[in-house]
């Protein structure tokens, strides 16, 4: 980058509006977990807002004209947001319905041999089409023995539904076959 260009860039950064707190006063462009939702005023400290918020397009300078544009849209963006709410409803139903199953190796007392975590659940939802990320997934700890669990899965900020899985125990080719 140029010395000129680089000079713009950091002149801009320079000018960015304070709020009363001494943080720098932005404009959230999408829900941001644990700050606030699209379309809000928010003040947050200048690192948290050059080296997350901006960018990654989560939020932009909270100029007047941005302001305008926000309150302009505003219930097109309600409108929008409702509807996101409803599908994740919908998800929310779809995966209360679910029952998965996943086989684990297992001693004959139960005990797990290694552990069911997020990664085994996101793949057993993915076999009955269902997608999700693993950080959507609540454990409160590893499950470690057969059974069956409740799963919290947190779909959006006001959304968490569940789902059951079955830890059971493997089947080996002895088993499978008694007689053979």
């Amino acid at each position: 980058m140029s010395k000129t260009a680089t000079r713009r860039a950091n002149s801009l950064y320079k000018r960015l509006p304070t709020g009363p707190n001494g943080g720098i006063q932005l404009l959230l462009i999408h829900n941001v977990e644990h700050l606030g939702k699209q379309g809000e005023l928010v003040e947050v400290r200048r690192g948290f807002a050059l080296n997350y918020l901006l960018p990654q397009g989560l939020a932009t300078i909270a100029t007047d004209h941005h302001r305008r544009m926000v309150e302009k849209h505003r219930e097109k963006l309600r409108e929008l947001e409702l509807a996101k709410l409803k599908s994740f409803r919908e998800q929310a139903d779809e995966l209360a319905k679910q029952s998965i199953t996943i086989e684990a190796n297992a001693n004959d007392e139960g005990h797990l041999y290694g552990s069911v975590g997020p990664h085994e659940i996101v793949d057993a939802l993915k076999s009955v089409e269902i997608h999700l990320a693993q950080d959507q997934i609540r454990l409160e700890g590893p499950l470690k023995e057969l059974g069956l669990y409740t799963v919290k899965v947190h779909l959006h900020s006001e959304i968490d539904a569940s789902v059951k899985v079955w830890v059971v125990p493997t089947v080996t080719g002895e088993e499978a076959e008694p007689g053979a």
